[in-house]
């Protein structure tokens, strides 16, 4: 099947030149030059992948992304900016990006990441997780196909990334994992240096499914490790 890939992408001569890379991959590719029409796009859905601009006239790439992610859209996310602070590329990554690129890249790059983005996403369709779809711990009912989270009978609004890491460590109870590790797993390789964003999302996820977020029940640390799942909770 062609892939849909949606540019938004307000400078004329970039979007068409990543437009037509992406052509030559067989890639379907739709542009929108500012924010308002690209969020507009994007929720029409039927992408399986979004090369999103940071600056934008109208709405920011930022708020593109997270009103998506908010609107639980787990459509893959490539921001592009122009920024090169380190503090502008975690922020995208915190709320919601799957991978970053600082202007100027190059095409080979773009390619690259592109076309890794959409291995991930199509070895996930072909062989989805075989583990139960429902997980029901320590008062808390997760359910991975319509991602949603109840604590105590109540709903739990979470991010994809947030809902990503208590799937990940709620289906492996016990299990410690490094900051690093939760990046290659839940954000995909090529986050090296960026293990705050786990322990911010991590906080974040805290404050809403836990009762006292600083003596947590579900997720804890495992000082001078990472973060682990509690072993200790009954069904």
């Amino acid at each position: 099947m062609t892939n849909k890939i949606l540019v938004i992408e307000d400078s004329v001569d970039i979007a068409d030149l990543v437009a037509l890379h992406l052509g030559d991959l067989g890639c379907e590719v739709k542009v929108a030059g500012d924010g308002a029409s690209g969020l507009q796009l994007a929720r029409a859905g039927g992408y399986d992948l979004i090369v999103l601009d940071l600056m934008l006239p109208g709405l920011d790439g930022l708020e593109i992304c997270r009103r998506l992610r908010a609107e639980a859209d787990t459509t893959p996310i490539l921001m592009l900016t122009a920024k090169s602070a380190e503090i502008d590329r975690v922020l995208g990554l915190e709320i919601g990006a799957d991978d970053y690129l600082t202007k100027p890249f190059s095409i080979r790059e773009l390619v690259a990441r592109v076309k890794a983005i959409l291995r991930r996403s199509e070895m996930l369709a072909k062989n989805p997780p075989k583990e139960a779809p429902r997980i029901d711990i320590g008062g808390m009912t997760i359910d991975a196909a319509r991602r949603s989270v109840h604590v105590a009978g109540n709903p739990v609004e979470l991010t994809a990334k947030e809902f990503d890491l208590l799937v990940q460590f709620a289906r492996n109870p016990g299990r410690v994992y490094s900051r690093q590790h939760l990046l290659d797993l839940v954000w995909g390789s090529g986050h090296l240096g960026y293990e705050h964003t786990v322990n911010s999302h991590i906080n974040r996820l805290r404050g809403k499914i836990e009762a006292d977020p600083a003596n947590p029940r579900f997720v804890l640390t495992v000082w001078g490790v990472g973060y682990k799942f509690s072993d200790r909770l009954s069904p």
